[in-house]
């Protein structure tokens, strides 16, 4: 269940480098910007397909950049 309390957007922006394409990148923002979501929430809000959305995430997920914790993704710290 995606997350809806109040974020500031200072931390916003910071792409890693590792990053390149535009999915990954849009992936990896909202679970920022959210403060974590499940790969259907991303699914809807991002507008793409479930199976896009768990390749991107396995992708993060493999380079260190996101975590899965038992009902999500969130930014790795």
């Amino acid at each position: 269940m995606m997350k809806h309390d109040a974020r500031t957007t200072d931390r916003l922006g910071h792409v890693p480098a590792e990053l390149g394409s535009a999915q990954s990148k849009l992936v990896y923002l909202t679970l920022e910007a959210t403060g974590g979501a499940t790969a259907t929430d991303l699914s809807e809000l991002l507008a793409m397909r479930k199976l896009s959305v768990l390749s991107v995430l396995s992708s993060l997920e493999s380079e260190e950049l996101i975590e899965r914790t038992e009902s999500e993704y969130v930014v790795a710290n």
